[in-house]
């Protein structure tokens, strides 16, 4: 039986508004930079979904675990973005500072609806995520820091995915073996894969249908997720 149902935050439950495609162009055009977000989208997300090589490059272990290490991998990621673009002008700090501000960050519609069908149900859910300390703050200025039982923040905890002992963190705290509970999450790499690894149910969220091949659980809203769940 399942107890416990963890999400992760970043494209799961939230994400910058309107889009991070969107607001990167919106950022550029504040100072005459036209490109278009669907340009930006398959450069920005193909880094992130090679989030490993992207480090790498970076030259970061973990990226979310001091603020000069997310801010290090983050600018790698604008700058090249930029780049890629053909756009000379860096704006890398200026971008980073834009996407680190909590006042650009939204629920995603379907997030407040799923979590409350979820506890309704009787499951608890917790969050487990690669983000930056002020993710806690984030989510009560959101107001759904207290819908979440367990959280294992990556900044906070100083372990990052997809080191399968963040999960095992939020299996500790929350008390539970891992056959008795799920994570749910938009990363094969960062999410499925270790917490899959550590024994868990691991569902993939695909928003925008990015991996048709995938042959395990997935679900391409949160709307669905209950659903899901009930069947494991």
């Amino acid at each position: 039986m399942i107890d416990i149902v963890f999400l992760d935050a970043g494209e799961t439950i939230l994400h910058p508004h309107p889009s991070f495609p969107e607001l990167f162009s919106m950022t550029l055009l504040e100072h005459d930079i036209e490109v278009a977000p669907e340009l930006v989208a398959p450069i920005l997300f193909g880094m992130l979904r090679n989030w490993s090589d992207t480090a790498s490059e970076a030259d970061v272990e973990n990226a979310s675990l001091t603020p000069e290490g997310s801010r290090k991998f983050w600018t790698h990621v604008y700058r090249k973005c930029l780049t890629t673009l053909g756009v000379n002008e860096d704006l890398s700090d200026e971008l980073y500072a834009v996407f680190s501000s909590s006042s650009t960050y939204r629920l995603f519609d379907d997030a407040l609806p799923a979590i409350r069908e979820l506890k309704a149900a009787g499951y608890r859910v917790g969050l487990i995520s690669n983000f930056e300390e002020w993710l806690e703050e984030m989510l009560v200025e959101l107001e759904v820091g207290d819908m979440f039982d367990v959280r294992v923040i990556s900044g906070l905890v100083g372990v990052e995915k997809p080191d399968p002992r963040i999960y095992e963190l939020g299996l500790e705290e929350a008390r539970v073996p891992a056959h008795a509970a799920v994570h749910v999450g938009d990363s094969i790499m960062l999410d499925v894969e270790p917490a899959a690894a550590t024994g868990m149910q691991a569902i993939l969220l695909d928003r925008a249908g990015r991996h048709a091949d995938f042959e395990g659980h997935v679900i391409g809203s949160l709307g669905e997720l209950h659903g899901i769940v009930r069947t494991l």
